[in-house]
């Protein structure tokens, strides 16, 4: 296990909502929650949070990211920097923005990113966690 990971929307989604994640990822969520891994935010999944709790599509709101990232000060927010954009127009086999600027922030940082999108894990340039 790494000492730094990177998460997805549906993957933060899943573990606040307490609904199942594989094995590996619950450990991964667990380790950030005991202080003993950091876990990277991009800003990007907060939009996607934002905006899918707007429109009543998940239970979970920006609300309780903060307070996620409040109690357990291993999970932090990581910007959308000028750099991040530049890397995620380097990835050209994601083609969906959001996702783009997710797996950019990942590959900037050359952290596994956390995610079950197939698209995503079939990208060459991000390396992937979920199974």
């Amino acid at each position: 296990m790494s000492d730094n990971y990177v998460t997805d929307t549906m993957a933060l989604i899943l573990r606040l909502e307490k609904r199942k994640l594989s094995q590996k990822v619950k450990t991964i969520f667990e380790a950030v929650e005991k202080g003993k891994i950091n876990l990277k935010i991009p800003a990007m999944v907060l939009a996607e949070i934002g905006y899918l709790s707007e429109r009543n599509k998940i239970d979970t709101n920006l609300n309780e990211v903060q307070d996620y990232c409040q109690k357990f000060s291993t999970a932090t927010i990581e910007p959308i920097t000028a750099e991040v954009i530049y890397r995620s127009f380097e990835i050209d086999d994601i083609l969906e923005l959001h996702d783009r600027i997710i797996a950019g922030t990942a590959s900037l940082k050359n952290l596994e990113l956390i995610t079950n999108d197939p698209i995503i894990i079939e990208s060459k340039y991000v390396s992937i966690v979920w199974q």
